[in-house]
């Protein structure tokens, strides 16, 4: 089975990828740690070790690719998926999330994927929540003859999954 998962940020395509992958014993991957270093400064990994580690991941016969990008160079994953969720809970259980998942992460309760900002949490991530274009996606995913599910939550994902 292979499940590529887009959603905004906020949506909860890292949870539903980790729990997918736990029910099914797939690996999943979020794209964030395909193109970030998370060893070192934040810094990106050359667009080739990227490409390459990319490839290496949809050419293999099982995964879970999550991720909020749809540039280029992802889409294989779209393409070879057998099945694509749209991940779109309400845009304000999106804030609500980005904003829990800064306090949390900020207060050490939870680590911290990359350093952020308050600056960086209002000006970007809240504002690309807002800005989300659901409709571009789903043209996206059409234009690979794949049905794009539009899904709210892991209990829609489940019952979808079932029926494939």
């Amino acid at each position: 089975m292979r499940i590529r998962i887009i959603g905004s940020c906020g949506s909860g395509k890292s949870t539903l990828a980790r729990q997918l992958s736990e029910m099914y014993e797939i690996p999943y991957y979020e794209i964030d740690n395909i193109i970030w270093d998370r060893s070192a400064d934040n810094l990106k990994f050359s667009e080739e070790l990227r490409n390459a580690t990319f490839k290496s991941i949809i050419d293999s016969t099982s995964w879970i690719v999550e991720g909020v990008q749809y540039k280029d160079w992802t889409l294989k994953s779209i393409e070879n998926a057998d099945a694509v969720f749209i991940l779109n809970p309400n845009v304000f259980r999106r804030d609500y999330r980005i904003i829990k998942r800064f306090i949390l992460s900020r207060t050490g309760i939870r680590p911290w994927n990359y350093k952020q900002s308050v600056r960086n949490l209002c000006a970007m991530m809240i504002r690309w929540n807002h800005q989300y274009d659901i409709e571009r996606v789903i043209e996206i995913v059409r234009n690979y003859r794949r049905v794009p599910y539009v899904v709210r939550n892991k209990k829609e994902v489940i019952n979808l999954l079932k029926g494939l």
